[in-house]
């Protein structure tokens, strides 16, 4: 009996990042021996979907004021 497998991905979706945030993610992704920058950005939305308990996002802010690392880089 085969194994089941993943649906297909057919949606390619564009995000634009600066230098810093695109360093937080690929420090992750080494840091946690994750294959590919790819990959990591779905763990990272992943983990980010499941916890409940951060607090809702701003609905009033404009998107770039949405970042991936704080002010502080981190």
């Amino acid at each position: 009996m085969a194994e089941a497998q993943p649906p297909k991905r057919t949606e390619k979706v564009q995000v634009m990042l600066d230098d810093e945030e695109l360093r937080a993610i690929d420090d992750w992704r080494f840091d946690n021996r994750v294959p590919t920058r790819a990959a990591a950005i779905r763990e990272l939305l992943r983990r980010g979907l499941l916890n409940r308990e951060l607090d809702t996002p701003p609905a009033d802010l404009p998107t770039r004021d949405f970042r991936v690392t704080d002010a502080e880089g981190t």
